[in-house]
């Protein structure tokens, strides 16, 4: 996978449907993006969960286009989509036919039912050391062949969890990967797989078990020539344990802990993330999702481990985010919208920074100057602030952060400063030949320092977190050095031809 920016988007929100929206990555965000991650398009895009609940995970929703158009894309961008290992719409087809036959239908042994978890049944301790997102049991009671059933349901009930242990279920994963593979796809992005692995008596969530299915998983995807990330908001060691397993893990401490250093001037939370975090990781600041705060807390298990943050400031950086958006935050949150993940803040990044665009330029800086594959979500991309209409409109939490954009809105958004920016610096991170190099990071209380070099090519970033001032200096092709610390005047200031030119003549 090329090391450049990529951008996370839905099919349908920068254009209509997936021919706009690769029109849109092309001219838009042509040079800004070298990977799109497509979030899911496939039958129906638009379900309970906006197309996490596939009824066919196989088939694009024929509304928003077809493969060809993914192999279209992968032809000019690397690729990411989505497999959704954990479960199945209630829609679908295999879950209507258990439904309607039970024990006789082929389907049957694909799906998870409290009894297949629980024979001998369980005891209130067992209930309650599930791990789930949200309050209450992960069990649906279902008609399943004419009898009342409790069928497992981590997510909602319109979401039907699958026994990735049956020969049914790996059949139907089986056939996910062959079709991505097919449609030229890089990555896959394993979605919800802490949660697909069930054993009496355990949490049921990123357990022994689980490690061993990813590891399966991630061999029937190398063998397909697929690169594999996996997605699992937890106790930050853990990302720490599943990066020696896999391609690729999420950085989903870094949204807070960047939030935390720019908000209070104190980077040393941060600098020590910066010492420990696994170097394959996909960097963020925002996703579809809400900022975790999980990720940098303590852990629930019985090591009792310290987190990233204190409690406190934990709760300083949730009731920050809450001041900075006015309100707006605290009404997609937690139990005040149907959330399906209750220890996430809803809210655009921007809007979490006060949308301060040199604030936000900042985060952004850190984001791509610290190891691994940014990925900058499309609302971010357009420094995009919170859609409270779309919030009221449909009571869901993280619709906040998931605004449809015209292509009025798209130009006018392009030519503000904060955004062209943006753009000019992503175009930075993809075409500067030292981040193709070796990265060395300095931090004390209230500093971060980050150097990239490559064969005497160099990038710099010093952000002063106390004092609020961040410098940003690189080598030019020619030998210049070029020093800018007002970010607004980034797209001002990079001259990409030299930079690209610079980067072919650099032999790594």
């Amino acid at each position: 996978m090329r090391n450049q920016v990529q951008l996370i988007t839905y099919a349908e929100r920068l254009g209509a449907d997936l021919g706009d929206t690769i029109e849109t990555v092309r001219n838009v965000f042509g040079g800004a993006c070298g990977g799109v991650h497509l979030l899911p398009f496939f039958e129906p895009f638009d379900g309970a969960d906006a197309g996490f609940d596939p009824i066919d995970h196989t088939k694009v929703d024929a509304r928003l286009g077809s493969w060809d158009d993914v192999r279209d894309l992968a032809a000019t961008h690397d690729v990411v989509v989505d497999v959704i290992v954990n479960h199945v719409s209630s829609q679908s087809g295999e879950f209507r036919d258990f439904q309607e036959h039970g024990a006789n239908s082929d389907h049957a042994d694909m799906f998870l039912t409290f009894d297949k978890v629980f024979p001998d049944g369980a005891t209130a301790r067992d209930l309650t050391a599930i791990y789930r997102p949200r309050p209450g049991l992960p069990f649906t009671l279902m008609m399943i062949g004419g009898e009342r059933r409790l069928i497992w349901t981590t997510f909602t009930a319109e979401q039907i969890d699958i026994d990735v242990a049956s020969e049914p279920g790996a059949r139907y994963l089986g056939r996910i990967l062959d079709q991505v593979a097919a449609s030229g796809v890089k990555l896959v992005r394993l979605d919800a797989v802490g949660y697909a692995v069930k054993r009496a008596g355990s949490s049921c969530f990123m357990e022994a078990a689980t490690f061993e299915f990813i590891d399966e998983f991630t061999a029937e995807a190398r063998a397909r020539g697929l690169e594999v990330l996996v997605e699992v908001h937890a106790y930050y060691r853990r990302q720490i344990e599943i990066a020696a397993r896999v391609d690729w893990v999420y950085d989903f401490a870094l949204p807070p802990l960047v939030l935390h250093a720019l908000t209070t001037g104190d980077a040393d939370p941060l600098g020590r993330w910066l010492d420990d975090r696994p170097s394959n990781a996909i960097t963020v600041l925002d996703t579809h999702d809400g900022i975790g705060v999980v990720d940098v807390g303590a852990s629930d298990g019985d090591d009792g481990g310290a987190g990233l943050l204190s409690p406190s400031q934990i709760d300083a950086l949730v009731e920050g985010i809450h001041v900075r958006t006015g309100g707006e935050s605290r009404l997609a949150t937690g139990t005040s919208s149907s959330n399906v993940d209750i220890y996430q803040v809803n809210s655009t990044f921007y809007s979490a920074l006060g949308c301060d665009d040199d604030a936000y330029l900042a985060a952004r800086c850190l984001q791509f100057f610290v190891p691994g594959i940014p990925q900058v979500y499309y609302v971010g991309a357009l420094a995009g602030a919170n859609d409270m209409d779309l919030l009221k409109r449909t009571g869901v939490g993280r619709d906040i952060n998931r605004h449809y954009f015209t292509a009025a809105e798209i130009a006018e958004r392009t030519e503000t400063p904060v955004v062209a920016s943006l753009l000019s610096l992503m175009r930075f991170r993809n075409e500067h030949p030292a981040f193709e190099g070796r990265a060395k990071i300095d931090h004390s209380a209230a500093h971060i320092a980050i150097d990239w070099w490559l064969a005497g090519h160099w990038a710099r970033l010093r952000v002063d977190t106390e004092a609020r001032r961040v410098r940003l200096s690189w080598t030019t092709s020619h030998g210049d050095v070029v020093e800018v610390e007002d970010l607004r005047t980034l797209h001002e200031t990079l001259v990409w031809e030299r930079l690209a030119a610079s980067k072919e003549q650099v032999s790594v």
